[in-house]
């Protein structure tokens, strides 16, 4: 009876551990899906290059939602865990945050108001910010648990899932760095990398100082689901048709947006709408607007892409 015993638990340990294994390889699928090709930034046809682009995406997303569900954090967290994630793709994978003309595509990122004691351009850093902490991490990870309600607020990997994780990221990061220096061979400065190290720090600082959440009760006057993802979608779609040459005036609407769609958000959630339902409608609301923009959205089919897809 002890050899029966013991072999029921390991193998009730064992589908505990697939269980979440499966999520956590959903995530690491859909992150760069999302980021890349729902989208429309690169075609199917460079499908291949989720060799390099899934560690990166998905590792980044998949170590953040766990820092934040082992903490006992919340969505405040992974938003600005997933800015700290844009400044570090974008400052150290990509440099595109410094780069006048990346990956020689002349698309003048920066030009709109830059800022030249920095070498940034305020309108592309706060894209950015906006693109990765929502559309890259937050709205996988929100579809995602949506998927496992069971463990949606639970941890998927124990410690040695977690140290993988990281190593498969930091591939993931170092292989895109080097296709994009092989592609134009930029270097930002000494000062632009200190700097960017330290906007990482001060983040990740700022996302484990916020208290853990606390569980509200749904109360009757919460608004549908289906009203919240209407209102993540019409926001977000505004979003992307703010046009970059508004310069100033583009960071200003951005910004604008972003104080609405957080507006909204908090009064959802003072009157207690904290359930699945309600992250399943804001990712959906996110993803959609992301669907229909990539009708208008050229692929970005630079070298970097390229040779990422024979990777």
């Amino acid at each position: 009876m002890g050899l029966e015993t013991q072999h029921v638990s390991d193998i009730q340990t064992f589908q505990l551990k697939m269980r979440g294994i499966w999520p956590a390889l959903g995530l690491m699928l859909v992150a760069p899906l999302v980021a890349e090709f729902l989208l429309g930034n690169l075609p199917v046809k460079l499908l291949p290059a989720l060799i390099v682009l899934a560690p990166m995406y998905g590792g980044g997303a998949l170590l953040i939602r766990e820092a934040v569900r082992r903490t006992g954090r919340g969505w405040p967290s992974i938003l600005v865990l997933g800015m700290a994630y844009a400044i570090f793709e974008e400052g150290f994978t990509t440099q595109s945050l410094f780069n006048p003309n990346y990956l020689k595509l002349n698309l003048g990122l920066l030009t709109p108001a830059y800022i030249p004691s920095l070498g940034i351009g305020a309108w592309w850093t706060l894209w950015m910010l906006m693109v990765h902490g929502i559309w890259s991490i937050s709205t996988p990870i929100a579809l995602i648990e949506a998927c496992v309600p069971d463990r949606a607020r639970t941890s998927w990997l124990g410690r040695g899932g977690l140290v993988v994780v990281a190593i498969v990221f930091l591939f993931g990061a170092c292989a895109n760095a080097a296709i994009g220096y092989r592609q134009d061979h930029y270097l930002a400065s000494k000062a632009q990398f200190i700097g960017t190290a330290v906007a990482i720090v001060l983040l990740v600082i700022l996302a484990f100082k916020i208290p853990a959440i606390r569980h509200h009760a749904v109360y009757c006057n919460a608004p549908s689901a289906w009203i919240i993802g209407a209102v993540a979608l019409a926001f977000a779609s505004a979003a992307m048709l703010v046009p970059m040459n508004w310069g100033w005036g583009a960071v200003a609407a951005l910004l604008g947006l972003d104080v609405g769609m957080l507006a909204v958000v908090l009064l959802s959630t003072g009157t207690g709408a904290i359930t699945l339902a309600h992250q399943l409608a804001l990712g959906a609301g996110a993803a959609l607007a992301y669907g229909w923009h990539a009708f208008l959205q050229h692929p970005a089919r630079s070298g970097r892409e390229e040779q990422s897809a024979h990777l």
